[in-house]
């Protein structure tokens, strides 16, 4: 399977569970979103890309920083996930928003068109990074930024490993490639900037993101949102017998429990955040 039917078959049967639960996952990573317009430098006006936007963040939500007179487009290469990006825009009422299918490294749109392009967990899982900053770089326009977060380490990240160990304890799961397409890709710090660097962007940055994770549901509720979000956990689920998954769902909420509060889920969360900008002609 080439690289990229392979991303899109893994998201294809995610997108779904993803529209199902917009807004619980809009609230988990409402700090990233923050973050990505303060260092997209994301303002009144501009033209913003928003690249693999699943069903339609952060570009819903940034919609409102460029006002009536902005426009964000989001493009993602999942035709469900982009079909539930347009059912929420038109749910909601935005109307400076575009979602297009499309790939991060062939952009429908002429040069230097945007003012900033973010992408929000998405690089990860591009087939060739450079091949697509380079692409970003393209439609840019000179002095443009481009924003990008990434997961630092598993270990720092209990939204993923509470469960995640939980599960790899019942089923066996073999060592990823070094540059394999998953979560955490990017985790080691440098190793994004350096492909900026590598692809032309100017003033590569990178800085640790720490912040809560927080939604209004249960440690029951919880379970059920990340199996359904992720595809590698819904196959390894799949694998097991039912006295098995009983078990598995027993220490989960178990491990879950030490994150549950009055309020919810909330837990400690790293996230790198890697900038630069587009060089300006002279």
């Amino acid at each position: 399977m080439q690289p990229d039917q392979e991303v899109i078959s893994r998201w294809t049967g995610s997108a779904p569970f993803w529209e199902k639960h917009r807004e619980i996952i809009r609230q988990l990573f409402a700090p990233v979103t923050q973050a990505l317009a303060e260092d997209g430098q994301i303002g009144s006006q501009q033209v913003v890309l928003d690249i693999a936007t699943g069903p339609g963040e952060p570009a819903l939500s940034l919609a409102g920083l460029v006002g009536p007179e902005g426009k964000i487009f989001g493009i993602d290469p999942v035709p469900e996930m982009v079909a539930g990006a347009r059912r929420a825009a038109e749910r909601l009422g935005i109307r400076n928003v575009q979602f297009d299918v499309a790939f991060a490294d062939h952009l429908p749109f002429t040069d230097d068109t945007f003012d900033a392009v973010i992408s929000r967990f998405g690089i990860m899982f591009f087939p060739s990074p450079v091949d697509a900053i380079r692409e970003i770089l393209r439609v840019l326009k000179p002095g443009g930024r481009l924003a990008l977060a990434v997961w630092h380490f598993a270990e720092r990240n209990p939204f993923h490993y509470s469960l995640a160990r939980v599960i790899d304890r019942h089923v066996e799961s073999p060592p990823l490639a070094p540059d394999a397409l998953d979560a955490f890709r990017f985790a080691s710090p440098g190793k994004l900037r350096e492909m900026l660097n590598e692809a032309g962007v100017v003033a590569a940055g990178e800085r640790l993101l720490r912040f809560t994770i927080q939604a209004p549901i249960s440690v029951e509720e919880f379970w059920t949102l990340r199996l359904e979000m992720s595809e590698k956990l819904r196959g390894k689920i799949a694998t097991l017998s039912k006295d098995q998954m009983n078990e598995v769902k027993r220490q989960a909420l178990e491990s879950l429990g030490e994150f549950s509060t009055e309020g919810g889920m909330s837990f400690p969360a790293e996230v790198l955040m890697v900038t630069g900008a587009k060089g300006r002609s002279t």
